[in-house]
């Protein structure tokens, strides 16, 4: 694909990206127009309520669906590119599913101790067990020739932390119990602007830091061997990798919760419509698409049976899951 495709690849991306900003904040159980957004926005609106809506509420919350939605896609083609496989995905590995148990375990001793846990403590807890499933797979991966059997493991880690979680929250007060179970199942409801500044600060420094390996990526994609050759350090590249995407997939479990399939459908689509795996042109192009899907489907989750909200893994999955079916059709149409 030419280098003009890749620019309107990226305006398309940007253009639904705002659009989407625009729409969660002025679409809601409350409609704000769009002309008393932009007033509030500037400090001159002088609707209190509509002022709260859009500061306390939407904008925190839309710019968390933002910017985890971009390091779920990132982590997920970071683990697509460490095990050259595009079903790879830290929802399908169960590594989601690692870091949601300690979270869970860090929230319950917490809460117990009459301590609200700090947002550092969270995803801490989340890199740990995230770190911790991922290992477990990697060595997984090293025993199972067939990466079909790889994927089963994931799922039984997934299956075997989430009855754990179960169990730990079975040990919280009634109180505690229903902000839990809302965690549990994915939400990005309820973030503040304090939460956001740390999102930000952790999401787009890891971010910055993939970017800066893009051509080390890119050797390690075509071949070990031929990386190798290029003078890549193939051990300190596959440890980056691994850290990486287990910060980036801890820090979206500890603030919204287990978010499935983003991390698989979002890169496919993307190599889809820039037609290359160009990890240059991939990385900003996979931050940029999970932040447009999340957007997307949380906005689904507030309005489709508003006032309830559905929780953003049931839309994602509704999305995602038809992209990954396809895909493992066409592998084994390839075959």
């Amino acid at each position: 694909m030419k280098r003009t495709s890749y620019e309107a690849v990226f305006l398309l991306l940007i253009f639904l990206l705002a659009g989407l900003l625009t729409a969660n904040l002025c679409v809601g159980s409350v409609n704000i127009p769009l002309r008393e957004v932009l007033s509030l926005l500037k400090e001159k609106g002088e609707n209190t309520v509509h002022r709260d809506i859009l500061f306390v509420i939407r904008f925190p919350r839309a710019l968390a669906a933002a910017i985890l939605g971009g390091a779920l896609a990132l982590s997920g083609y970071l683990m697509q590119t460490f095990f050259h496989n595009p079903i790879a995905g830290p929802f399908i590995l169960g590594i989601s599913s690692g870091a949601k148990l300690f979270v869970a375990l860090t929230m319950v001793v917490s809460l117990e101790m009459l301590r609200q846990p700090g947002a550092g403590l969270l995803i801490g807890a989340a890199f740990v067990g995230a770190m911790l499933s991922m290992v477990f797979i990697i060595l997984m991966s090293g025993i199972l020739d067939r990466m079909s059997m790889l994927i089963v493991s994931g799922v039984m880690i997934g299956y075997i932390c989430s009855a754990v979680t179960d169990f730990v929250v079975a040990f919280a007060d009634d109180a505690d119990i229903v902000n839990l179970h809302n965690w549990s199942k994915g939400s990005f409801s309820g973030t503040d602007w304090e939460q956001v500044a740390v999102i930000a600060i952790v999401v787009l420094t890891v971010s910055a830091g993939v970017f800066l390996l893009s051509k080390p990526i890119q050797a390690y994609q075509l071949g070990e061997n031929y990386a190798r050759n290029l003078g890549v350090n193939i051990r300190w590249l596959r440890v980056a990798l691994v850290v990486f995407s287990s910060l980036l997939s801890a820090c979206v479990t500890a603030f919204a919760g287990p978010v499935s399939f983003v991390g698989i459908a979002v890169p496919q689509l993307v190599k889809y419509l820039l037609g290359t795996t160009r990890s240059m042109v991939m990385i900003p192009a996979c931050f940029l698409g999970g932040a447009v899907f999340c957007l997307f489907c949380d906005l689904l989750a507030r309005m489709l049976l508003a006032p309830t909200e559905l929780s953003i893994s049931t839309v994602t999955a509704v999305f995602g899951a038809p992209v990954v079916l396809v895909m493992m059709v066409q592998r084994r149409r390839d075959v």
